[in-house]
């Protein structure tokens, strides 16, 4: 059989697996397409690669497409989220001098409390901190922002720079940022290199964060939606050979070649089973479902979702508010993720957007085969945000 070849644009982050796993695999040829992987070395050449046709998809940051929609960030090309990719995965860090601060304070990096993390860091500073992310419409933005807007640091004021991941480890070493949020390995490898110690997992702030998506060109979707269903079903049964324990170690030997991320395996195992070293003191956590790609229906692309992130946004940016809410709706393609899921048995939620914020607890909701089971989604803050009128 000839394979159909897909060229499909990536930063080399575990979050990527998906992809990754869908051409090692042989989950692509099963479809009948090869996966052409083209790594980018920063999120604007994967949304510049896309929008203009360099590729036909990518493993895109999913406040991104949204932002585009809204006329924001200079490209504008209509891009749709066709499937969420990967949920949580980053972490917050700090450098070295602002964990020598908070250790001698007692603060004890438990890895939990967003709130006490944001009181802390406030108590050791008296002027404004400098985050690194990874791009200006970034699901790390959107938790910088939420987790310190309500705490003492928004009085004393911090700024958000865009660094590239992974730059990251070397712009904490050398002071040019004091603390960041980025997505695994990355944070990792800045404690790997003495250069700082991680803080909080995403997760932390937001439970069920969508992180990554599946992205194409809306005219592409409506023009190849046979190819499509292929590249989307290939990476659905990706994401769910990932979530299989007994797959960690393989897909972290996978991802650690140097075709791909091109570091220790051991590292990015840290992130696939949630066993993170947070520090050069060789502390170590454990976040249950720090990043998912399959299990509780992470591959949805919830309107809701893309509705919170547009409010988000809307109101940093002067919007209004009730139009980016509308607007992004029309991004995140549920209808499509509906149509091309149906033949792989998967068992789809019987609404397209849910409270979010609401889910405190493992919870079982209506669905087609009446046995999805969606993860806790809660906000630190214990807010919720509807989606028909927030």
């Amino acid at each position: 059989m000839k394979l159909v070849k897909l060229p499909v644009a990536y930063v080399p982050l575990v979050d990527a697996a998906p992809l990754i796993v869908a051409s090692e695999m042989g989950f692509a040829r099963e479809e009948g397409i090869e996966l052409d992987l083209i790594a980018a070395p920063s999120w604007s050449s994967v949304r510049d690669m896309l929008a203009f046709g360099r590729v036909d998809a990518a493993h895109m940051l999913s406040p991104v497409p949204v932002a585009m929609a809204l006329g924001l960030g200079g490209v504008t090309q209509p891009v749709s989220a066709v499937s969420v990719l990967s949920v949580n995965g980053n972490v917050i860090g700090v450098s070295r001098a602002l964990e020598d601060r908070l250790r001698a304070t007692g603060y004890g990096f438990d890895f939990r409390d967003a709130a006490g993390a944001a009181r802390a860091l406030a108590s050791v500073t008296d002027r404004p901190l400098v985050f690194g992310v990874p791009f200006p419409f970034s699901m790390h933005v959107e938790l910088l922002h939420y987790w310190l807007e309500s705490s003492d640091l928004a009085k004393i004021g911090f700024e958000v720079r865009t660094v590239p991941p992974p730059l990251m480890a070397r712009a904490l070493a050398e002071g040019d940022v004091d603390a960041f949020c980025v997505g695994e390995p990355w944070g990792s490898a800045s404690v790997e290199n003495g250069a700082g110690a991680l803080l909080l997992p995403g997760k932390a702030v937001w439970s069920f964060a969508p992180e990554k998506v599946l992205a194409v060109r809306t005219d592409w979707a409506e023009t190849e939606p046979h190819l499509l269903g292929k590249l989307m079903r290939a990476t659905w049964r990706a994401a769910r050979w990932l979530d299989a324990p007994g797959h960690r170690t393989s897909t972290a030997e996978i991802l650690s070649q140097r075709i791909w991320l091109d570091l220790p395996s051991e590292v990015i195992d840290r992130a696939l089973t949630g066993r993170l070293t947070i520090s050069g003191h060789a502390e170590q956590r454990e976040v249950e479902g720090f990043v998912q790609f399959h299990s509780g229906a992470v591959g949805f692309p919830w309107r809701s979702q893309a509705k919170w992130i547009a409010n988000r946004i809307a109101r940093r940016s002067g919007l209004d508010a009730v139009a980016a809410q509308k607007q992004a709706a029309e991004v995140f393609r549920s209808d499509i993720y509906r149509r091309e899921m149906a033949s792989t048995g998967a068992d789809l939620p019987g609404a397209s957007e849910k409270l979010e914020g609401s889910i405190r607890e493992t919870t079982a909701v209506a669905s087609q085969k009446g046995q999805l089971l969606l993860a806790p989604d809660a906000f630190f803050d214990g807010r919720v945000f509807d989606p028909a009128g927030d």
